[in-house]
């Protein structure tokens, strides 16, 4: 997998989300968001997420899907359960993933931030295939902009939200980013 100028990864699935706009002019992308979703709730496989993501989400096809029918986000990449990595929006852009947000003091953190999407919940483990996947694409998105930070969804909108939740492991993620290659 290698970014290229406009910000897409090769090798993987590219499905076109049309929420995101362009970033402020000179704001540089220096933070890495990580989240976590299912849809329905607690419930991995599905296309829900896509759905989400695209503005094809059908508000019968799950009674949770009513509450967020008309929802308007998305993230630049979603990894699967079994470590699939879809992109939705390319990095150059801002994706609407992480909504009233602040880290260290900058308000909208869309703005100089990626986001990438686990498939998963607070109460859920994350697979050892998504672990190998999200360190790959951070370790790719490292060599191509000046991360410098990279933070929970619930560091950036404390209070707001909790994702990745208690059963992300950051030990094992940041020792995997750190370990020789």
């Amino acid at each position: 997998m290698q970014i290229d100028a406009t910000g897409c990864a090769s090798g993987i699935r590219f499905i076109a989300s049309p929420n995101f706009d362009e970033r402020p002019a000179g704001c540089a992308i220096s933070l890495l968001v990580i989240h976590n979703i299912s849809l329905p709730p607690d419930e991995f496989g599905g296309d829900g997420v896509v759905d989400l993501f695209t503005n094809r989400l059908d508000p019968e096809a799950h009674p949770y899907y009513r509450a967020i029918h008309g929802l308007r986000v998305s993230s630049h990449f979603y990894i699967r359960r079994t470590g699939e990595i879809i992109q939705f929006v390319p990095c150059e852009k801002r994706a609407w993933h992480a909504g009233e947000s602040c880290w260290q003091g900058r308000d909208r953190c869309n703005d100089f931030s990626i986001g990438i999407e686990l498939e998963g919940s607070d109460s859920h483990s994350f697979t050892d295939s998504q672990y190998g996947a999200l360190v790959e694409l951070t370790l790719e998105l490292q060599k191509a902009y000046s991360i410098e930070h990279i933070a929970g969804h619930s560091d950036i909108a404390p209070g707001r939200k909790t994702d990745p939740g208690p059963c992300f492991d950051w030990e094992r993620y940041r020792a995997a980013l750190t370990a020789p290659r």
